[in-house]
């Protein structure tokens, strides 16, 4: 009864050890060869002794240079990456990755600083560009106004030029406003009352004004220095009733002594050239005005002639 209670309860271990050595032979009975080869020759045993040579210098070589190189990393059954890994491990193999990161970004911001900094220089040239392009354009806009009044007051000057010149060329160019003829009683220096209208209006038309000169050409019968004497005091007849009564100035009034002879005129022929005596006591006045010199006052041509015409 014992025998049989101990055999009972070791069956169990005698089974789990039956199971143990089954598993272990079983891999062993596979690696074996399924057939013994025959004996070999002398021939066949010396070249498999040099054949095993040859493979035991190739193995030597094989491992001398798995020496040199590194040992791969051993692959488990699950990969490279066990996930029952430690966190030290992973963190061992993910650092080179992160510092390659981080050198990756540390390269992308200096590259973006360096890009940034060129952007600020490009801007700041492209200002400084525009604010120079800018005071260039002001001061030759500047310099455009200047040589603009300078021009303006070139022209300016030569006009004032042009303008004295006409006046300095004009100062001694008279024109004749308008003649008549002052005559005497006979025999005398007495001048007649229509004489003396004409003055009169001639004067009034001279009031205040400027630029005009009296020429005066006496004429009397009479040879020689016995005309010439009578028609000076008819002249000075004239200048002194002009003087005293109307206050012409003196400085306007010039006038000649003719005597018995009469001026010879324009339309005159050739035959006719010398000319003729006079038979009357008279004085020629002539209104003679300057336009320039009489700028900004009226022109005296308000003096109606008697004999003569009012000429331009």
């Amino acid at each position: 009864m014992r025998i049989a209670r101990s055999f009972s309860h070791s069956l169990p271990q005698q089974a789990a050890i039956a199971v143990l050595a089954a598993s272990i032979g079983i891999p062993m009975w596979a690696q074996q060869p399924s057939a013994q080869a025959p004996p070999a020759t002398a021939d066949q045993s010396s070249a498999s002794t040099s054949q095993s040579g040859q493979q035991a210098d190739q193995q030597n070589s094989d491992q001398m240079n798995t020496t040199t190189q590194a040992p791969p990393a051993k692959e488990g059954f699950w990969g490279r990456i066990n996930p029952m890994a430690r966190k030290k491990w992973v963190k061992k193999q993910i650092d080179p990755l992160n510092d390659r990161l981080n050198e990756l970004d540390q390269v992308n911001a200096r590259n973006a600083q360096q890009i940034k900094d060129v952007d600020q220089r490009a801007q700041a040239g492209i200002r400084q560009a525009q604010s120079t392009a800018d005071a260039a354009n002001q001061a030759a806009t500047a310099a455009g106004q200047q040589a603009q009044n300078a021009n303006n007051s070139a022209q300016q000057a030569s006009n004032h030029v042009n303008k004295i010149g006409d006046t300095v060329n004009g100062l001694d160019q008279y024109h004749q406003v308008t003649d008549f003829e002052v005559k005497f009683r006979p025999g005398t220096s007495t001048m007649t009352a229509d004489s003396k209208d004409q003055l009169d209006k001639l004067a009034a038309s001279l009031t205040g004004r400027d630029g005009y000169i009296l020429e005066m050409d006496a004429q009397a019968p009479g040879n020689g220095s016995v005309g010439i004497q009578s028609s000076q005091r008819l002249a000075e007849a004239v200048e002194r009733y002009l003087v005293t009564d109307h206050q012409i100035p003196i400085y306007r009034m010039h006038s000649v002594a003719l005597g018995n002879m009469q001026v010879a005129s324009n339309d005159q022929s050739e035959e006719n050239a010398h000319p003729e005596h006079v038979r009357t006591r008279t004085v020629h006045v002539r209104l003679m005005e300057n336009s320039l010199a009489a700028q900004g006052t009226a022109s005296p041509q308000d003096a109606a002639p008697s004999t003569g015409s009012v000429q331009p």
